[in-house]
């Protein structure tokens, strides 16, 4: 079998990688976080965080879907993703500026736009720049360094809150560089690969339609990996509840970023070895893997009754998340036609937003009637839902 190495990850991914990493340290800065200053600073519930960002989330992956089908039409994922990027880095500056939970709403709201626009046209950018063989490997180190992104901006908020006396707005003002940085970088270090000339692509991506037809045109593979992801995105409510528990066990407001970090260093950690894996073995063993994960998480986390258990849980969902997200992100570029690819991440997020919605907001309505403890009982049960819907899927 040829070697694969991350020498051979062509340059434009290792960029495309960085400037992930650069905006999730932004974001995460932020994000890590959100939950505290809703409930703590402006008063709000823990549905209506729920519900931002249930909302939030899943405006990012149902945006996904039509930015997709623009990135195929117009050839242009580069420029799409760009945008994205620059819109996200546009609201950073209003969390900062916020006075209630409604700015809040919006900023979050707007900035998950952007991130819905650059997700797509990004993902099929790195399988168009990658050959067959090691887009396994190229997945996980995007999300690998978007994952170092997603632990080093917490890292950060937490020695800036604790150097500034828990000030969180001077926190979210110096999130913004990371944020303009990552703009700049996609917009001036990456370019579409060249194609050859003659080359019919182009003509067909000008006849492509968000219809019927189209969706036909994806085929069954990719329709089994959709139901898949759904059924994934279901089972995982936002990340922001992990937080939420962590607070609920006596984690002191300063360290709440923490949560995300010990997440996202079992993710980061996971994400590239198993991105690897999946271009050898059967992905459905590592999505099986992933969803024992996550059901043995919200266990703990249900179970928990002091803070050491509750990072056990943490460090699960990590795993769970390594073990998914890049080798799901693979399977949609295996399982699509390369002259829609755009399109086939922007459909597979829209059903993943569509159930990420409803499980954030089932969650904070959980956690709100029944207590903390209901809202991670229910998540196991969809896990193990998931892993049936995954074998019939597989089938």
């Amino acid at each position: 079998m040829k070697n694969i190495s991350s020498a051979a990850i062509p340059r434009g991914v290792w960029i495309l990688g960085f400037v992930s990493l650069l905006m999730d340290v932004s974001s995460e800065m932020i994000h890590g976080l959100l939950p505290v200053y809703l409930t703590a600073v402006l008063g709000a519930s823990a549905l209506a965080v729920g519900l931002i960002e249930g909302v939030a989330e899943s405006t990012a992956l149902i945006v996904k879907v039509f930015s997709g089908a623009l990135s195929d039409r117009w050839h242009n994922r580069q420029g799409i993703a760009a945008t994205g990027y620059g819109l996200a880095a546009f609201t950073k500056p209003f969390f900062a500026l916020a006075t209630g939970p409604g700015l809040v709403f919006l900023a979050r709201f707007v900035d998950r736009i952007g991130k819905g626009i650059r997700g797509a046209p990004r993902d099929a950018l790195i399988a168009d720049l990658t050959p067959k063989e090691i887009r396994g490997a190229a997945f996980g180190l995007r999300q690998t360094l978007d994952t170092v992104g997603a632990f080093a901006g917490p890292l950060l908020a937490i020695a800036l809150m604790l150097a500034w006396h828990d000030d969180f707005r001077a926190v979210f003002w110096v999130a913004v560089v990371p944020g303009v940085a990552s703009f700049l970088l996609i917009a001036f270090g990456v370019r579409e690969p060249e194609k050859p000339e003659g080359d019919g692509e182009d003509a067909r991506a000008k006849e492509i339609r968000f219809d019927r037809a189209t969706l036909r045109a994806l085929g069954a593979a990719f329709w089994g990996v959709t139901a898949i992801g759904a059924a994934l995105a279901l089972a995982r409510f936002s990340e922001a509840f992990l937080v939420l528990r962590a607070a609920d066990l006596q984690l002191g407001e300063a360290y709440a970023p923490a949560v995300l970090v010990a997440m996202n260093v079992v993710y980061s950690a996971a994400a590239y070895p198993v991105g690897r894996l999946a271009d050898r073995v059967a992905p459905r063993v590592l999505l099986f893997w992933g969803v024992a994960f996550l059901a043995a998480s919200d266990a703990v986390l249900a179970l928990a009754g002091h803070l050491a258990f509750a990072w056990i849980g943490i460090a699960l969902w990590g795993l769970h998340m390594g073990f998914t997200q890049g080798v799901l992100a693979a399977m949609v570029s295996h399982a699509a036609p390369a002259p829609l690819r755009g399109t086939a991440f922007g459909v597979f997020n829209l059903a993943g937003g569509l159930a990420m919605l409803a499980s954030s907001v089932l969650a904070g309505a959980l956690w709100t009637w029944v207590g903390p403890a209901a809202t991670f009982w229910a998540g196991a049960f969809f896990a193990i839902a998931a892993a049936a819907i995954t074998a019939l899927a597989v089938r």
